[in-house]
């Protein structure tokens, strides 16, 4: 017997060939679901609280989310998740989530038990890069570096309109190489969870930003106080949003320097930040290993939905994608 266990679903349409393309984006407040028909356009998305405790409520939220997609829309779907951390190409189990009550578990197979058919799952980060390199701010280019920057510093890499998930499932995580070309003060850097410092991650994500104005200045304020201190001419603030602004300019001239895609787009709550889409490009080019940089920083497309679409596009549609 495994883990979960099957209760009542609300009943949908057998069908031949699934009519609809579900992504569900398992977030540590919220599940959401959206759902796209064979033309793909976006036929409904809803939303629910992630439940607390243990894996087994949040795969019944799931299959109810989804149970109740499929009845209202009176069809069958395919089902792909995004979620934080990735299956281990090893075991097969979910390692590196912050959903901590998820690792070590083979989350696509309970929710394939749970819905009864075959899922897909993919990192979150993953999943927005390909919605927006599927058609978003990365449209129509060949390769599209998405990233994360909030609670965590994220990545996924889109080349010709596919994943590219890696040997190691890891592609793309920028977040946890060292901050490169360090400044004097930022070595060995602060701690980070994967149990090294320094890296790109503890500078450059909500939390590292936080904490290293209250490090300079002794004051604990949030990112959005620090911005508006620094937006209203507060010098101590201003100073620590050009740190950070000079850290991700050198954190991304690294990934153009590895992967040179055409398009970086920035997600999470410091994408919200417009300043960045002008000061980190005139800033990363003493630090790119060429004469002209022509790579675009753009800000998503889709925005916190980016996600949930991503996972929906895990999955082709038989009659729009296939030969």
């Amino acid at each position: 017997m495994g883990l979960f266990q099957m209760g009542p679903t609300l009943r949908t349409p057998a069908l031949r060939t699934p009519a609809l393309r579900i992504g569900v984006d398992l977030g540590g407040t919220k599940i959401e679901a959206i759902a796209f028909d064979p033309a793909g356009r976006m036929l409904m998305r809803h939303r629910v609280p992630t439940p607390a405790g243990d894996a087994t409520a949040r795969i019944a939220a799931i299959r109810d989310l989804v149970g109740l997609v499929e009845a209202q829309l009176g069809a069958r779907g395919t089902v792909g998740v995004g979620t934080p951390g990735a299956l281990s190409p090893v075991s097969g189990l979910i390692r590196n989530a912050n959903s901590t009550c998820f690792n070590g578990q083979p989350l696509d197979r309970l929710l394939a038990e749970a819905l009864g058919r075959e899922v897909r799952i993919a990192n979150d980060a993953n999943c927005f890069a390909l919605s927006e390199a599927t058609d978003g701010a990365g449209a129509g280019v060949p390769v599209v570096f998405g990233v994360i920057l909030g609670t965590g510093v994220g990545g996924g890499l889109v080349i010709d309109g596919k994943i590219l998930t890696g040997r190691h499932a890891i592609a793309g995580e920028w977040g946890h190489n060292p901050l490169p070309w360090p400044e004097p003060g930022e070595r060995p850097g602060p701690a980070c969870y994967c149990g090294r410092t320094g890296c790109t991650e503890t500078f450059l994500s909500g939390p590292g930003f936080a904490a290293d104005h209250a490090a300079v200045t002794g004051e604990a304020l949030l990112t959005a106080e620090i911005v508006a201190r620094a937006e209203a001419g507060d010098g101590p603030a201003r100073a620590s949003l050009e740190r950070y602004i000079d850290r991700l300019a050198r954190g991304l001239a690294a990934v153009i320097n590895l992967v040179d895609p055409d398009v970086i787009v920035l997600g999470g709550g410091l994408s919200n930040l417009t300043m960045l889409y002008e000061a980190v490009p005139a800033r990363w080019g003493r630090y790119v290993f060429s004469d002209t940089v022509a790579t675009r920083l753009v800000p998503p497309h889709h925005g916190d939905s980016s996600g949930v679409r991503g996972a929906a596009w895990l999955w082709p549609l038989p009659d729009r994608d296939s030969p």
